[in-house]
């Protein structure tokens, strides 16, 4: 047997009915954890059950209405099914209006859903009392079928439709409230298909009591010319689209959100980075003006034991000298005059070794180089440390910071060989590059672990001659193997721009 062309057309419009419903539903099911923004997943949870269980229910009614157009027959089992999960389809929808409403605290709009409700309840009894108390045929499962699905449709549907209509009007003024965002018209085009899928309930299927005899679906489609069930499968549409998009529009937010809030920590951690910056920044200056004021008393020091101190000293073995020439020949004062001469003259080594310590004068007249072997010198008469210097390169005087700070680096390191090596033996090397210059000590001792934590006052020397060389803006490097020795590597760029601390020191120095 062909369909007819109405036939034909009905089969479209509850696929489609049912299939927007079901679409809506599994679109929930499976991004409702995804879009916190627009409500608990829990809250979502009875929308999900309406929307898979109408859609299934929809499509079951295809199957049912070709099979009787077709001449077939089923079971009342298979009917009762269908009347069941109509029913349970509805009473989730209730169930989700309900508890939106619930939890919007908006008592004026309970209210008037509510009082909608219990007239529709009122309405319902007392259509159930005229069904049961009328000429009932007890025996007719069609019967009780036809007025189950009207009373369903009476009793949940049209309070349903209306409830989840103001539960999602209220939920998208919630949103509009709480934030400027974008879904909120989305919400509402599913709130209007929610109140027009409800009304549209009231048209129900032909029957002999109530309303139903009356305003019914033969009604609608003898006023408008095509069935109720178009109106449904547009409200359904309707509905679908407008959470579809809702839950596109409330993702797209949740993806600017946390676009914005990742923008946010780059920011943070890039104001971060720049103090970091500037702290470092200036803590070489600290240790800039460190250096300069260290090597600065230094040099006060110095000149006042060259100048005063070893001047009184000179004094004193001048008239020393006058006074052993006046005194009378006597063998004790002889050895005791002595005595004091040779003190004067231990004094006076000492002083001066001090002052070279504090401030070499190589180093002012001379240059790195001069100071350095001066320092060679030194170590090897008063430490017994054979120490080889070489010098590769086009030995220019540099800045006088840069060349303090390279012979406090090698006289620090010599000391360490001393005090530490365990070897009596060292090589100093120095290597003028164009663009900057290295100084390297090398020993053959003991060795040590450069990866141990050094607990002052241990590692003092190191650390000293490290802050030293970054004072300048160069690099410092120890590397050592317990048993074959250590390598100090101080590498400063001959081209950098003398900061103004470092002219100051160099201008006083002039």
């Amino acid at each position: 047997m062909i369909l007819s062309v109405y036939q034909a057309n009905l089969v479209i419009v509850f696929f489609i009915y049912g299939l927007a419903f079901f679409s809506m539903g599994l679109t929930l099911l499976l991004e409702s954890n995804r879009v916190p923004l627009l409500a608990d997943a829990r809250v979502l949870r009875p929308l999900i059950i309406f929307g898979i269980l109408h859609g299934a229910h929809e499509w079951l009614e295809i199957f049912l209405l070709e099979a009787q157009w077709l001449g077939g027959e089923f079971p009342g089992a298979i009917m009762a099914g269908r009347v069941i999960l109509l029913a349970l389809s509805f009473i989730a929808l209730v169930a989700f209006g309900v508890q939106i409403l619930l939890m919007s605290r908006d008592g004026k709009l309970w209210e008037a859903c509510r009082g909608l409700c219990i007239a529709n309840l009122t309405l319902v009894f007392y259509l159930g009392l005229v069904v049961v108390l009328g000429e009932t045929p007890w025996n007719d499962p069609d019967y009780w079928m036809l007025h189950t699905d009207i009373i369903a449709r009476y009793a949940l549907a049209f309070p349903g439709g209306i409830l989840a209509a103001a539960a999602l009007w209220k939920l998208a003024y919630q949103i509009r409230v709480e934030r400027v965002c974008k879904p909120v018209k989305c919400l509402y085009v599913s709130a209007v298909g929610f109140l027009f899928y409800g009304i549209s309930q009231l048209f129900v299927a032909p029957a002999q009591f109530g309303p139903a005899a009356v305003l019914n679906s033969q009604f609608f489609l003898d006023m408008f010319g095509f069935p109720v069930q178009v109106v449904r499968a547009l409200t359904a549409v309707m509905v679908m689209v407008g959470l579809i998009r809702t839950l596109n529009v409330v993702e797209d937010e949740r993806k600017h959100q946390h676009e914005a809030a990742q923008q946010e920590r780059l920011e943070a951690l890039e104001r971060v980075q720049e103090e970091l910056v500037k702290q470092a920044e200036l803590r070489r200056e600290i240790l800039r003006r460190t250096v300069i004021a260290q090597e600065g008393e230094r040099a006060r020091i110095a000149r006042e034991l060259h100048d005063e101190t070893s001047q009184t000293l000179t004094a004193f073995s001048v008239n020393m000298a006058a006074l052993q020439n006046r005194l009378p020949e006597d063998r004790e004062i002889e050895i005791l005059t002595k005595r004091i001469s040779g003190l004067s003259n231990q004094m006076a080594q000492g002083i001066y070794r001090l002052v070279h310590d504090l401030r070499p004068a190589q180093l002012d007249d001379l240059g790195l180089v001069p100071a350095l072997r001066f320092l060679v010198d030194q170590a090897q008469s008063s430490m017994g440390l054979e120490v080889e210097l070489s010098v590769d390169g086009a030995n220019g005087r540099m800045d006088r910071l840069t060349e303090t700070v390279l012979y406090r680096v090698a006289q620090e390191a010599l000391t360490n060989v001393v005090r530490h090596a365990g070897t009596c033996a060292a090589k100093v090397l120095l290597v003028y590059d164009p663009e900057s210059v290295q100084l390297v000590i090398k020993d053959h001792g003991q060795g040590f672990d450069v990866n141990q934590d050094h607990i002052p006052p241990h590692g003092l020397g190191l650390a000293s001659m490290r802050e030293r060389v970054e004072a300048v803006g160069g690099s410092f490097e120890v590397s050592s193997v317990i048993g074959s020795g250590t390598i100090v590597r101080a590498v400063i760029s001959r081209g950098q721009k003398l900061p103004e601390s470092a002219k100051e020191f160099t201008d006083a120095k002039d």
